[in-house]
C-alpha cells in the first residue's frame, strides 16, 4: 500500500520522553493546580490522573470542572526554556525532508507551544501545518471527531493510505477506528498491536522503508 500522508504528535514523539522536557511540563502542570487552580496539594496527582484518564489531557478535565481558561493554562505550564531540553536535529531533519508524503503535526497540544519544539529542533519547514488542540475545538485525541478533523484538515481522502506516529497506545486506538495505520513510538518495546513499533521516530527508514519505495 502506498501512503499519501503521515501525521506526527508533537511531545515525546518528535523528541524522546527520556530528556527531561516531558516532565518538566508535567511539573508545570502540578504547579498550576496548585497555585492557580488551588486544588490542595495531596489531591493533586490523583486529580491529574483522574483528568487525564477521564478526558485525555488535563486541561479538558480544568475547563470542565475548574472553568480554567486555556490560553492561560497552555502559557503556564509551557513556559520552559526549550534550549535546556531540545537541540537541532539534523538526522531528523533528513529523514523527513525525503519522505514523499505530506506530513502533519497533529497534536493535542496548542500551536505556539508546536511551533517552538519545531524550530527548536529544526523542522519546522519540513511540515505542511499543525493541527492543534484548538483546530479541533477541544475535540482531543483519542476522541473520534479529532481524527476527523485531522483527516479533512489535511484532505484525506482515504484514511487506510495515512498513519499516525504517537507515543500513546489510546490515541492510536481511536487513530485505528478512523481506518488509519498506527506506528507506536516508545523506548519500552511494548507493541500493543500497533501496525509499527518504533523505538524512536528516527527509526522510520529502518521499520517502514516502503514508504519510500511507494509500496
Amino acid at each position: 500500500m502506498s501512503f499519501s500522508t503521515l501525521f506526527f504528535d508533537l511531545d515525546a514523539t518528535l523528541y524522546s520522553a527520556n530528556n527531561g522536557l516531558w516532565d518538566q511540563i508535567r511539573n508545570r502542570i502540578f504547579q498550576f493546580m496548585r497555585e492557580v487552580v488551588g486544588i490542595p496539594e495531596q489531591e493533586v496527582i490523583p486529580t491529574r490522573d483522574h483528568y487525564w484518564k477521564t478526558y485525555g489531557t488535563t486541561l479538558e478535565g480544568l475547563r470542565i470542572h475548574h472553568q480554567v481558561d486555556p490560553e492561560r493554562y497552555l502559557a503556564y505550564v509551557h513556559e520552559i526554556p526549550l534550549e535546556d531540553y531540545l537541540q537541532q536535529d539534523p538526522e531528523l531533519k533528513e529523514i523527513l525532508a525525503s519522505l514523499p508524503q505530506e506530513l502533519w503535526v497533529f497534536t493535542n497540544s496548542d500551536r505556539p507551544h508546536a511551533q517552538a519544539v519545531l524550530d527548536a529542533l529544526g523542522i519546522r519547514e519540513q511540515f505542511s501545518g499543525i493541527i492543534d488542540l484548538l483546530a479541533m475545538g477541544f475535540a482531543i485525541k483519542p476522541q473520534p471527531e479529532a481524527y476527523q478533523i485531522a483527516l479533512k484538515t489535511a484532505g484525506v481522502k482515504d484514511p487506510t493510505r495515512s498513519i499516525l506516529f504517537d507515543d500513546l497506545w489510546a490515541n492510536l486506538l481511536g487513530a485505528r477506528s478512523q481506518g488509519m495505520k498506527t506506528a507506536l513510538v516508545n523506548l519500552d518495546g511494548q507493541e500493543n498491536g500497533a501496525d509499527y513499533h518504533l523505538a524512536r521516530v528516527h527509526d522510520i527508514k529502518e521499520i517502514i522503508p516502503q514508504l519510500w519505495s511507494g509500496s
